[in-house]
């Protein structure tokens, strides 16, 4: 046995070194020690070595791993005939239907596209014809794709592309760092911030053409947002002439439980909302829904097209999930085990003088970790994570700082093992920051 796992360890160290000779060695990769993973099923991943990790970070196989269902749609459809979108197709349409049917009656109308990163492209492309104007308000920690317009509005991760002079940025308030300032003053100060980076724009000459946010705020760190900060900052962009466009690919599809998507949850009524990667469980699918008079204004005057985007294949994955999703009541049971997980990591914040605080809603929760000081702290942060790796269970971290933990399985889990996710978890923030003698009592 040994020999044999110096045998997988020395391939991949060679498979290492062959990627960064191809791919480079500029792509990311997870945790200290990368995992090599050969197989999954549900929530579980098998690496090369034959160990199983339970996933609760990745939201791509939203329905599960290897999903039967997701699996024999594509299988079944692909052998079948492949084509874009320039043909007719009854499944594209009842996707669409189906799809459509998630959403409130007033978003009505869908352009698909392959990911997350054209979805938001396109979606600020639509905002900018519709309002006539060019300039775009974005969160200070934020990131919405790869594109070459979405790089120059990036703020949550390093490019080289300048910031873009039509954009502005501001701050989402959390009442987690309110420092002593009551929720009105939050949300006040809140306000006017967006209120003075939308007069800047004007001041300028850009005017506003959108505002591009996850409702949950998922890279911002899930911040506790003061009551009617979303209305007030949708009415805000909508008294100058722009539209509110809700990207959904972290915290749509059920993610946060009670509702489909992330802004019918939160409250944002957006004008627009961008879907990616849970879409197809795996498969390459994303969409823009928006409504009718949106897309006339756009499509009356621009030919959008786009190869693979909603073709057969594309379009059998996204009812497969859609079936799944329905038929097995993952939103409310995204719900429900929300609420449990909530009530177990508020147990770990009271106990733990280096935990922050709890956050999230449904099934994207985390652990906003801090020093003696109560500075953020990523190092336990990181050290959490990469010894969760070696228990077997796969989270991240994310945020300002990366200090917080980010929990965000496939919908699939159980209440067994999201307590096997927050008993881990529990056990590693005690080994790697004990709680002084008597502390916890």
């Amino acid at each position: 046995m040994a020999a044999q796992c110096a045998e997988l360890a020395a391939r991949d160290a060679e498979l290492l070194e062959r990627r960064g000779t191809t791919i480079g060695p500029y792509s990311p990769l997870f945790y200290r020690t990368p995992r090599h993973f050969v197989h999954g099923e549900g929530v579980w991943l098998t690496d090369a070595f034959g160990r199983t990790y339970l996933d609760a970070y990745n939201n791509v196989p939203q329905v599960g791993h290897a999903n039967p269902r997701v699996a024999a749609a594509v299988a079944e459809q692909i052998a079948t005939h492949n084509v874009h979108t320039r043909y007719l197709h009854e499944g594209v349409v009842n996707y669409a239907e189906e799809l459509l049917a998630t959403f409130s009656p007033e978003l009505d109308r869908v352009y698909f596209t392959n990911s997350g990163s054209e979805s938001n492209d396109l979606a600020l492309r639509i905002a900018r014809h519709v309002s006539g104007n060019s300039g775009i308000l974005t969160t200070d920690f934020s990131y919405h794709g790869n594109t070459l317009t979405l790089a120059a509005m990036t703020t949550g991760l390093d490019v080289s592309e300048p910031f873009g002079e039509h954009v502005r940025r501001f701050t989402i308030p959390d009442l987690d760092h309110a420092g002593g300032r009551g929720e009105p003053e939050v949300l006040a100060e809140a306000l006017a911030q967006v209120a003075e980076a939308i007069a800047s724009l004007q001041e300028a000459g850009h005017g506003l053409s959108a505002v591009l946010v996850d409702p949950s705020f998922s890279t911002e760190g899930l911040p506790r947002l003061p009551q009617g900060y979303l209305e007030g900052l949708a009415a805000l962009v909508h008294d100058a002439g722009g539209l509110v466009i809700a990207d959904e690919v972290q915290s749509g599809l059920g993610r946060l439980g009670w509702a489909w998507w992330g802004h019918q949850v939160t409250g944002l009524v957006p004008d627009l909302v961008t879907m990616g990667k849970p879409l197809g469980n795996g498969f390459p699918l994303g969409g823009v829904v928006t409504s009718q008079a949106v897309m006339d204004s756009f499509s009356s005057t621009n030919m959008y097209f786009n190869t693979f985007a909603g073709t057969p294949v594309a379009s059998a994955a996204g009812r497969a999930v859609l079936a799944e999703v329905h038929e097995r009541g993952l939103v409310q049971r995204a719900a429900d085990l929300g609420e449990r997980v909530r009530a177990r990591l508020a147990e770990i914040e009271a106990e733990h003088p280096l935990v922050a605080s709890a956050k999230g809603r449904g099934l994207f929760f985390g652990l906003e970790l801090v020093d003696a000081d109560g500075a953020p702290n990523p190092e336990l942060a990181k050290a959490i994570v990469e010894r969760l790796a070696n228990e077997g269970i796969l989270i991240s971290r994310i945020g300002p700082h990366d200090s917080v933990l980010k929990i965000r399985p496939p919908l699939v889990i159980t209440a067994e093992q999201l307590d096997v996710v927050v008993d881990t978890l529990s056990r590693a923030l005690h080994e790697a920051a004990p709680l002084p003698v008597g502390a916890g009592a």
